[in-house]
This record gives structure tokens, C-alpha cells and sequence, in this order.
């Protein structure tokens, strides 16, 4: 396991999905959590119990990231409870659209929660934070882009280039790497998954989300000299 005792972590998007499961990860490995959530007051009290179970401090902090001067004010407001060592920019939306039906409102919604809050959240917590870690939730769409899932995946390549570009920006004493998933969990509209999500994968599974942890995990507590680097956990899906 991995150690984060006496780390503060900010986790976007905390309250679901893969934002709870990095959380309960950090918890577990001895960091206290900030839990950031958009629209789940409810999810995200009950993953600040679960978390303060584990012997950890935990604080839910809400912003809408829709109007993106929020993500410079979470920031703060997180820093005031306790210094932040790490930020994970995990919250993010993820339509089906194709690039004919994706309206103007569906491109900013995306462009704003899917990049434009990382940007701001990683520049303010540069400004708080002269020592840390930023990792970037990714997807191995970001580095094989497509025409399906039209902004979400051009979203996610400009914030796989960001990644880049920050890593440089930060150097020498905020590393900024980032982690592109495949298929970690369900589609949260399919209770019960098509298997034919999984046929291109050269690993022929579904990933355990243990999987997925393990590498935030060595992102945010591993060597310090790695940065400006996206680790695939998508079972090779991306090189198909």
C-alpha cells in the first residue's frame, strides 16, 4: 500500500463512480480527502463518513463547475480546511454525441467541466501549493480520439496535451502526470454492460477497479521524478 499519511488530497467529481473509488483509495492509503461534487450532496456526506471510519479528516465541498470561476474558488476554500498536497482532476460529463448533434450548449458544457475547470483548478493550486502533485483523470479515447463521444473525447486530448504543457509549466516542484482508463466500471446507463464493450480490448476484461487505484495510488506517492507522463489502465485498448 501505498503512503499518503499526513497528505491532503483534493478529489473532483468525489461523490460517484471513479471519483469515490480514488477517494476510498487515498482514505485507505492514510491521505485526508477534500470531495468535491457538482450535484450530490447526499453521496458525497455519506463518502466523508465512510472515510472518517478509516481514522481520516474529510470535508465535502460543492461547486459547479458549468460556471468554471468555481473551480478557482474550490481551491481555496480547500486550502482554508487543510493545505492541499495533491489535486485530482477526476469530475468530468461523458455524452454520446456525434460531432452533427453536438449542440453549442453540449460543446461548452463539455469544453467548461471537462477542461477548462482542470486549467483553473491546476493554476490555483499552483498558486497555494509550491509542492505537489497534480494527475489528471484521462481515457485511452484521448490518445486513439474518434468521432464517437465527439466533445467529451476532444476534451479529454486537450486535456491530455495539457497535461503536458502543465507538467513543464510546474516543473521543478509540482509533478502533473495522468492516468487514461478503459473500461474500470459500467456504462451508468447499462446496469448490465454490453460484452461487446470489451471485444476490442487485448486483455479481453472488464479492469478491477483495484487496478485503476493502485496506479492513482503510485501517481501521487511514487517517484517525484516522473512527470508530464499518462499511463494507460485500459488493457491495452488504446494500441487497437
Amino acid at each position: 500500500m501505498r503512503d499518503l499519511t499526513g497528505k491532503t488530497i483534493l478529489i473532483t467529481g468525489a461523490a460517484r463512480r471513479l471519483g469515490r473509488l480514488f477517494a476510498l483509495a487515498c482514505g485507505r492509503a492514510g491521505a485526508d480527502l477534500i470531495l468535491h461534487h457538482g450535484h450530490s450532496p447526499a453521496e458525497a456526506e455519506s463518502l466523508r463518513d465512510e472515510i472518517a471510519s478509516l481514522g481520516r479528516r474529510a470535508w465535502a465541498l460543492p461547486a459547479d463547475f458549468s460556471h468554471p470561476e468555481s473551480a478557482s474558488h474550490l481551491i481555496e476554500r480547500a486550502n482554508e480546511l487543510s493545505p492541499l498536497y495533491g489535486l485530482v482532476n477526476s469530475a468530468s460529463i461523458f455524452e454520446p454525441f456525434s460531432m452533427q448533434e453536438t449542440s453549442l450548449n453540449d460543446w461548452n458544457n463539455h469544453l467548461n467541466i471537462n477542461l477548462t475547470a482542470p486549467f483553473l483548478l491546476s493554476q490555483a493550486f499552483a498558486k497555494f501549493s509550491k509542492q505537489g502533485r497534480i494527475v489528471n483523470i484521462l481515457d485511452w479515447r484521448a490518445l486513439r480520439p474518434g468521432a464517437d463521444h465527439f466533445p467529451y473525447t476532444v476534451t479529454k486530448s486537450a486535456l491530455a496535451a495539457m497535461t503536458k504543457s502543465l507538467a513543464i509549466a510546474l516543473a521543478p516542484t509540482i509533478t502533473v502526470n495522468g492516468l487514461a482508463l478503459g473500461a474500470i466500471l459500467p456504462p451508468a446507463d447499462q446496469p448490465t454492460p454490453s460484452p461487446k464493450i470489451i471485444e476490442p480490448v487485448p486483455a479481453k476484461r472488464w479492469s478491477e477497479a483495484g487496478e485503476a487505484q493502485d496506479a492513482l495510488l503510485f501517481l501521487l506517492s511514487g517517484p517525484a521524478y516522473i512527470t508530464g507522463e499518462i499511463i494507460h489502465v485500459d488493457g491495452g485498448r488504446h494500441l487497437v
